[in-house]
């Protein structure tokens, strides 16, 4: 009986109202709306399913050199490299937060020498030799602990939505800049050919000047013409080498060392399923990251609470002790204890109440960031709906024009050729022409960087939209 006495603090301290404290409620966040206010009858409904395979969203497009670059850049890109090693730190705080809800176990050694009223031969020098094994375990009595991993778990959930995010935002600059580039390629080379027009032009222009059929002044409106667009030649030229070394980095790679060579674009425009809002939630990486730093500010304020509560703590040690070595390790040398301790501060100046304010403080923070994400995502999705709506009209129009000006500047040719308009028509016609022509490629161009943000928006591509018939409607 004498020795259940002495367990009695200890029982009464385990069956201490043990009970975790309670999560706080969450602040209100945004209801998703039925549908989207852009609808259009070239756009379909997807199935809200969380588990949707993003896949390779680019191979869309049907261009083998972006699904080049789009893997290299998966690979090498630093900015993913970046938040895959903040993926793995955050992981290790999780490992390290289960590891305090364990049993900690550690051996030791010590010898000490000293002379004094605690020895065994009094005032005499004399050694003392220890060697034991320690334990300590902490009783989560009210779930500060478990607070403190499941908050360090949702963090971990949130860095890795961060690296999906990442890497959908890394994949959608690679293709928005390859398309950039290609279709400055595509701009740059109707360019060239109204600058090898002009050239055609003036040298047939010089042999009428040296027959004495025109003034010198239509060979000077020639050659400016000519010059003014070979600039704008270059002017593009320049704006792909930018963009040539934009996607070096993106790629993770030398700008010396990195080359496209100039081809006309083989790529498609692909038709891609909008999908429902619910769909976006569950989707978008970034919105996901917000929803898990959320709750991860929910559970430290509970783990805030806690500090409110005592903190139980059982200990053990066993091991030896003896003046001589050779005596240390017999049974008659050996020694244990065993412990427990409550504690629980009476006053703090307000630290435990402060930290309750910050803990929830953070977690209003964590909301409104999470409703602006939300809101961000039914924006973005609801801009690149409207554009590419709008673009489609915008082309048709734009495709008349071009065949006007492209009717125009035939006529005017023939005409000028047989005498019967001045050159100043034949100029407007061709400068009419080319304006349409580059108008159109960049409608074009705008098109396919709606439609890149537009899956980036959606949280990335499905399998279907991959297999889809890459066609304008």
């Amino acid at each position: 009986m004498k020795k259940l006495s002495h367990l009695l603090p200890l029982t009464a301290a385990l069956l201490l109202a043990g009970c975790a404290t309670a999560l706080p409620p969450l602040p209100a966040t945004i209801e998703a709306p039925p549908h989207f206010k852009e609808t259009s009858p070239h756009w379909t409904i997807a199935q809200a399913a969380e588990n949707q395979d993003r896949g390779s969203w680019w191979k869309a497009f049907k261009d083998p050199v972006l699904d080049d670059l789009a893997e290299r850049a998966g690979a090498n890109n630093t900015s993913i490299q970046e938040a895959a090693a903040r993926l793995a730190q955050a992981r290790s705080l999780v490992r390290g937060a289960q590891a305090d809800r364990l049993p900690q176990i550690g051996v030791g050694a010590n010898a000490a020498r000293g002379a004094g009223a605690n020895t065994a031969s009094g005032a005499t020098p004399a050694t003392l030799l220890q060697a034991g094994v320690d334990l300590s375990y902490e009783v989560d009595l009210f779930g500060r602990l478990a607070r403190a991993q499941d908050a360090a778990a949702l963090d971990a959930q949130s860095r890795e939505a961060l690296l999906q995010s990442t890497r959908l935002l890394v994949q959608a600059e690679v293709a928005q800049t390859y398309l950039a580039l290609r279709a400055a390629d595509s701009e740059r080379a109707l360019v060239q050919d109204t600058a090898t027009a002009y050239a055609d032009t003036l040298r047939l222009t010089q042999r009428r000047f040296d027959a004495g059929d025109v003034a010198e002044l239509d060979v000077i409106r020639i050659q400016t013409e000519l010059a003014a667009t070979e600039a704008e030649v270059f002017a593009l030229s320049r704006q792909r080498a930018e963009l040539e070394h934009a996607l070096a980095v993106l790629v993770g790679e030398p700008v010396s060392g990195f080359s496209l060579a100039a081809e006309s674009p083989g790529h498609v425009l692909p038709v891609i399923p909008a999908g429902v809002p619910s769909t976006v939630l569950a989707r978008r990486p970034d919105v996901a990251a917000a929803q898990a730093s959320l709750l991860a500010a929910q559970a430290r304020v509970g783990l805030a609470q806690a500090a409110w509560f005592p903190s139980v703590s059982l200990t053990a040690a066993a091991g030896y002790a003896s003046p001589d070595l050779s005596d240390l390790f017999k049974w008659s040398a050996r020694a244990w204890g065993i412990g427990a301790l409550v504690s629980a501060p009476l006053f703090d100046g307000g630290r435990r109440e402060a930290g309750v304010q910050g803990a929830q403080a953070q977690l209003d923070a964590a909301a409104a960031s999470y409703r602006s994400q939300v809101l961000s995502a039914f924006r973005e999705v609801e801009d690149q709906l409207s554009a590419l709506r709008l673009l489609q009209d915008q082309s048709q129009a734009q495709g008349r024009a071009v065949g006007a000006a492209l009717r125009a500047s035939a006529i005017s040719e023939t005409r000028y050729r047989n005498g019967l308009v001045s050159q100043l028509e034949l100029l407007d016609a061709r400068r009419n022409e080319l304006l349409h022509r580059r108008q159109a490629a960049r409608v074009d161009a705008a098109q396919h960087q709606a439609t890149v943000l537009l899956i980036r928006a959606l949280g990335g591509g499905w399998d279907a939209a991959a297999s889809a018939e890459g066609k304008r409607s």
